[in-house]
């Protein structure tokens, strides 16, 4: 199942979830009326408590999930500047030595795309990420050959701290795009969520209330906030997206073609 997919069943699972404890609560609710007529709405301290520690964790999580999209999207543009740095410095050089390593830069930048691509979609990327760790060595090997050939002292001093930090920023790249809350923070977000549900329902059925409206706006309102949250933390499935930025690669990898 893809990312897109089980996002989609996360959001309706929660839904679901959310309006069957509502509807079990106020069961509960409407029986304990039943026997007690003098029956209350449930403690405002363990509510408190629930509800409390459910917003707190809604808050810090969509923060972090916030800020990781920013760091992968200025991942991006570092990795965007450093290969491009890296390309224009080959121009220092010897000319025979420049064909075969713009040809691996070629192949290195496309194992580099096809790598976000694949973990876009939630497809393995160990594949293509050993293809360009592979091609990263084979430009490094290159690359140490011509600068001894090289007429100009200043080309590895130039050419050799530029391919570092290509390299330096693609692996912090690939590592930020890995990188995701616990699952246990999750799993307790969810929990949280069910229990607020029932505690919700059952005050519905003590003070024998049944509107639409308010079990309508307390689900929207929890599922919009969890599903903006996933889509900042998979930020290339959903309608937040990190693809807008890859036209700095794309139009990058354009520029190479001879």
């Amino acid at each position: 199942m893809n990312m897109t997919a089980l996002g989609t069943v996360t959001i309706v699972t929660l839904v679901a979830g959310t309006l069957g404890m509502m509807a079990v609560g106020r069961r509960i609710g409407v029986r304990q009326v039943t026997r007690d007529p003098e029956a209350k709405a449930g403690s405002g301290a363990i509510e408190g408590a629930v509800f409390g520690v459910l917003g707190l964790l809604i808050a810090f999580t969509f923060s972090h999930a916030a800020q990781r999209y920013d760091i992968r999207r200025d991942a991006l543009v570092d990795e965007a500047n450093s290969v491009s740095t890296a390309w224009m410095n080959l121009d220092l050089l010897p000319a025979a030595s420049q064909p075969p390593l713009r040809e691996k830069f070629r192949q290195y930048l496309d194992a580099r795309l096809d790598l976000f691509k694949a973990l876009a979609i939630g497809e393995e990327i160990e594949a293509e990420l050993a293809r360009a760790n592979a091609l990263q060595t084979e430009i490094w090997n290159l690359s140490v050959a011509a600068c001894r050939e090289a007429e100009a002292p200043s080309a590895p001093l130039v050419v050799l701290p530029a391919l570092t930090e290509m390299f330096s920023v693609a692996t912090a790249r690939t590592a930020g795009a890995q990188m995701h809350n616990p699952w246990i923070v999750y799993l307790l977000m969810g929990v949280l969520v069910i229990a607020g549900s029932l505690l919700a329902g059952y005050n519905m059925g003590v003070g024998q209330i049944r509107s639409r409206v308010h079990s309508l706006a307390f689900v929207l309102t929890l599922s919009v906030a969890i599903y903006v949250i996933l889509d900042y933390e998979f930020p290339r499935v959903g309608l937040i997206r990190l693809q807008h930025f890859d036209h700095l690669l794309d139009n990058l990898r354009q520029s190479m073609n001879p």
